[in-house]
């Protein structure tokens, strides 16, 4: 039987396998997986604050700043002024940016689906329900922790 610890260590070598692997094929496209984080949520939830896609995505204010500043600079983004907020900006994906993303989506796909080729329809149907089972233990062990510590930080699903 195996430790839980090994079969843990087994999922993070191949989710680092797959998002390499993801990523290159993506890369070929002209996007990196991680730019692609950005604009997809940018496509699928609309224009945002910075602040607002820092907390979608989970990442730090700066980071999302700086890679805001090269999507910018690469004209698959564009910053406008906030009607509501003089102080702040809201963020646009532009019609390069969704042309690249939509491309880049094909080769992530087919790779995606040449490597589940290596299942049968049953261990897909399998291996679904683990993930979900999986995946709402690490919900709720989240929220207790958040509960514990006071924080208002909550789990946030980026659209793949």
């Amino acid at each position: 039987m195996n430790d839980t610890i090994d079969i843990a260590q087994g999922m993070f070598k191949l989710y680092h396998q797959v998002s390499r692997l993801v990523n290159e094929c993506m890369m070929d496209e002209g996007v990196s997986l991680a730019r692609s984080k950005f604009l997809l949520l940018l496509s699928c939830q609309g224009p945002q604050r910075s602040t607002d896609i820092a907390s979608a995505l989970g990442f730090a204010p700066r980071t999302v700043t700086e890679a805001i500043d090269g999507l910018e600079r690469d004209k698959l983004v564009v910053r406008e002024p906030d009607p509501t907020d003089r102080r702040a900006k809201i963020v646009s994906i532009t019609e390069t940016g969704l042309a690249i993303i939509n491309a880049a989506q094909q080769p992530q796909h087919k790779t995606i689906e040449a490597i589940f080729t290596a299942l049968t329809e049953e261990q897909k149907d399998q291996l679904a329900e683990i993930l979900r089972c999986l995946s709402a233990r690490t919900e709720e062990l989240q929220q207790a922790r958040n509960q514990r510590h006071g924080s208002t930080l909550r789990t946030h699903e980026v659209p793949a």
